[in-house]
């Protein structure tokens, strides 16, 4: 019987992509940047898992997201034209990942699956960056999990097996739930079982919504009402 949820955070429950851009125009008003935002957040999250690989296979120390999210922002500035950016701006853009917009149906769904199950996040975002996005915009989480807490970054198995040791349940109790097969495949083989949510417009409208993946999972869904529905909730 399954009694926690864990979900994925970037991608699965908030749109990381909008949330950049807006905090990008924001400061374009500011200075007058005629910059493409969508490309700026892009090029950000392609270094997300280069960064990520670096601690993993130890050429970096462990180190938070927040900082491997700023020296990936260090590359960008010159690169996109932001060197008048002060220290303090500078801040401000890497902290957009700390308010990301909830996905529309994120809240209502996670609130109704928190009358039954356990809900949790399983990210790579630090502890800090999850409660501080927790707090902007209302997600009903009962517990924060992080990479952080035990020092592996997904897909890495102790970042999986963390759940079920926290919360005193067995692996197979657990659902982790995300919109990144990857993820859910090394979930998969850390015992856990796993629910894939589609996420068409991760990337924006102006790339190819790419088709539901076949996969193991024990459930697909189309999104958050979706899975829902499957759990009985």
């Amino acid at each position: 019987m399954l009694r926690v949820l864990a979900f994925d955070v970037f991608g699965t429950v908030v749109d990381w992509r909008s949330g950049v851009v807006a905090v990008g125009a924001r400061l374009a008003t500011r200075h007058g940047f005629r910059i493409d935002w969508p490309a700026f957040a892009d090029a950000w999250r392609d270094g997300y898992h280069p960064s990520l690989e670096g601690v993993r296979r130890g050429e970096l120390p462990w180190t938070k997201l927040d900082l491997l999210h700023r020296m990936t922002l260090n590359t960008l500035i010159p690169r996109f034209g932001l060197d008048s950016l002060s220290e303090p701006e500078r801040d401000e853009l890497n902290r957009a990942w700390h308010h990301l917009p909830p996905w529309p149906d994120a809240i209502e769904v996670l609130t109704r699956l928190r009358r039954r199950f356990v809900i949790t996040t399983l990210s790579n975002g630090n502890v800090s960056l999850l409660t501080e996005m927790a707090k902007a915009s209302g997600l009903p989480w009962d517990c924060i999990l992080s990479a952080e807490l035990v020092q592996h970054y997904k897909p890495d198995r102790e970042a999986y097996l963390q759940v079920p040791n926290f919360l005193d349940v067995t692996p197979d109790q657990v659902l982790m739930v995300a919109a990144h097969p990857t993820d859910l495949e090394a979930a998969r083989q850390a015992g856990l079982r796993t629910g894939y949510v589609h996420r068409p417009l991760e990337f924006g409208h102006r790339t190819p919504a790419l088709p539901v993946p076949v996969g193991p999972f024990d459930y697909v869904a189309r999104d958050f009402i979706d899975l829902a529905g499957q759990l009985g909730a």
